[in-house]
């Protein structure tokens, strides 16, 4: 005869495993965000300084690319006009 008398749907769950376990992804994920904030900082601070050490600041850079790039497309436009009216 079975002695043992099991009920059925019930688990038993070690809570002092349970618990470390979540006290270790706690600190965990606390550790990866410090490493993520530390290296952000890294990569923004470079980038600070790159920008820092630039002879021609991006916002002139951008600026000057858009008015050469307007300038190639008029003078494309002229050509394509001239070439189109010649051929007529």
């Amino acid at each position: 005869m079975n002695h043992h008398h099991q009920s059925r749907g019930t688990i038993e769950i070690n809570r002092r495993l349970v618990t470390t376990g979540v006290v270790l992804t706690a600190a965990g994920a606390v550790a990866a965000w410090v490493g993520m904030a530390i290296a952000a900082s890294a990569v923004f601070a470079a980038g600070r300084r790159l920008v820092r050490e630039m002879d021609v600041p991006p916002s002139q850079q951008a600026a000057l690319k858009l008015r050469q790039a307007k300038e190639a497309s008029r003078a494309g436009m002229q050509a394509w006009r001239s070439t189109s009216d010649t051929q007529n």
